[in-house]
């Protein structure tokens, strides 16, 4: 069995939530809504580390524009894509306050919802219950 280690993180600004819609030109889950995730590279020292590099490269927020609320321990998801593979979610979720969205290629729109609206949307796998498990 395969495994791909994966930072999610949620950012909150007052009641809502964060969530982006992956562009066409990802490799996998195109077009679906997620949290700011990205892979893990194996020169990086912590998740948490990973997430803040994340945020910045796809939001364009500064590390010092957020704050770590919560983050909980890694969630295995079984790959629907792709067989005999796991995804290891490390999922976070930080605060800002206004932050201004500059988005990158790997997103083609954003939008701050209230967390129940997430039922709304074509996410990836699981997407929901990574969520509530931070709130």
């Amino acid at each position: 069995m395969y495994s791909t280690n994966i930072v999610t993180s949620f950012i909150k600004n007052d009641d809502k939530i964060l969530i982006l819609k992956r562009s066409d030109k990802v490799k996998s889950m195109k077009c679906l809504w997620a949290g700011v995730s990205g892979i893990i590279e194996k020169n990086d020292t912590t998740p948490l580390d990973r997430a803040k590099i994340e945020i910045f490269e796809e939001t364009g927020i500064n590390e010092k524009e957020i704050e770590l609320l919560k983050s909980i321990e890694q969630i295995k998801i079984e790959s629907a894509q792709y067989k005999n593979h796991v995804w290891n979610i490390f999922p976070f979720l930080f605060k800002a306050k206004n932050p201004e969205i500059k988005l990158n290629w790997e997103n083609s729109e954003f939008n701050w919802i209230e967390p129940n609206e997430i039922k709304n949307y074509e996410t990836v796998p699981e997407l929901e219950k990574i969520l509530f498990s931070l709130l």
